[in-house]
């Protein structure tokens, strides 16, 4: 029964640790555009950084 003294107040906090973090992700814009990065990778536009060994000039 006396670790719920201290287990009740070590949860709360960590909840209000949480809730502060993922405001601050918001009002900092994590969230604002979840889409481009995801099509990003598929439309990839890196040119090789290498000649290609197979490819004769």
């Amino acid at each position: 029964m006396g670790i719920l003294y201290i287990l009740i107040p070590l949860a709360i906090v960590i909840v209000t640790i949480a809730i502060v973090i993922f405001f601050w992700a918001v009002k900092s814009g994590q969230f604002d555009d979840l889409e481009r990065q995801g099509h990003n990778i598929l439309f990839d536009d890196d040119k090789p950084s290498g000649g290609d060994k197979n490819q004769r000039d």
